[in-house]
């Protein structure tokens, strides 16, 4: 059984043909240019299916779509989706089901990162756990007994708006201080821009002065790989601002496994070994048992497997 997974995201919108057991058959990625309006990406959508399915041969059972934005419980509805501008209510899955006469479910990007590591990735044997993206900003996808825990309303899971320090930096939250404000990408390159700019003997000093919106999270990592004590230093201070976040939805759900992905997670040690210990000092001591921080290498696949597998499990 094959269906077809999207992933839809402000710049980018990725494709795949899986299958059940297999995973990938063939993928594809185009550029969202969202500023066209919704029709276009639509149609986009439906010209890439069709290359997709012809060239494999392929008669997907159904579609299963990510994407930004708080998604309704019947999954077919998303609101306000960041990064697609003139997009409120949209029921998207009208949308691709009129034009590529195929069944569509939808759901929010992180929860099907959350599912594809469930179903393919790094969480197959483990029944409840939280997933943690560390992107342009930082979503969450909440697994419990093995399926997507969605709240009341599908809104469950955004966990980059937990607050961790009410006097703290702003981010995409509607206050001050929110776990994305220190981790999503951006956001994390520019308080290391304010600590650099304060050391010039510094190697990134010399690399980015000149401009610091060049600097990103992957540069913070080379150099700590390469032993620079300030790039080590600002990753460990970010790390233990995850570990606070963690110690929250610890606390308040009772799921120890962590599951962290997405192109800051990268730093791996740097980040998540300070991360661990944070949690490790704070946590209740009950809630150690059973506790770790897994990284999911199969970064933004994960969101296509998910979507994917969504369609398998929702619509045949």
């Amino acid at each position: 059984m094959v269906s077809i997974g999207i992933d839809l995201g402000g710049t980018n919108i990725k494709i795949a043909l899986v299958d059940q057991k297999k995973g990938f058959i063939d993928s594809t990625s185009i550029p969202t240019r969202a500023e066209l309006g919704k029709d276009q990406i639509f149609e986009s959508i439906k010209e890439q299916v069709g290359e997709l399915t012809s060239r494999n041969k392929a008669k997907p059972m159904g579609v299963g779509m990510g994407l930004p934005g708080m998604v309704s419980l019947d999954r077919r509805t998303v609101m306000s989706p960041p990064n697609l501008p003139g997009w409120k209510k949209e029921d998207v899955a009208k949308e691709i089901e009129k034009r590529l006469n195929l069944r569509c479910v939808i759901d929010n990007d992180a929860n099907l990162a959350a599912l594809g590591s469930a179903r393919f990735g790094v969480a197959k044997s483990i029944d409840s756990f939280i997933t943690i993206t560390l992107g342009t900003g930082v979503g969450g996808g909440i697994i419990y007994n093995n399926k997507i825990y969605r709240g009341t309303t599908g809104s469950a899971g955004e966990l980059g708006h937990v607050i961790i320090d009410y006097n703290g930096p702003l981010s995409n939250s509607n206050t001050r201080g929110g776990i994305e404000a220190y981790l999503g990408q951006r956001f994390l390159s520019r308080f290391a821009a304010d600590l650099i700019n304060q050391q010039p003997d510094n190697p990134l000093y010399k690399e980015f002065h000149k401009d610091f919106d060049l600097l990103e999270p992957v540069d913070l990592t080379r150099a700590a790989n390469n032993g620079n004590e300030l790039a080590i230093d600002i990753l460990k201070k970010s790390g233990e601002k995850l570990g606070f976040a963690i110690v929250n939805y610890i606390h308040v759900l009772d799921i120890r496994k962590i599951v962290v992905s997405g192109g800051v997670a990268k730093a791996g040690k740097w980040i998540l070994d300070p991360a661990r210990e944070t949690a490790k000092k704070l946590l209740m001591p009950p809630f150690l048992e059973g506790f770790d921080i897994i990284y999911e290498s199969l970064g933004n696949e994960a969101a296509l497997l998910g979507a994917a597998s969504l369609a398998f499990e929702e619509l045949s």
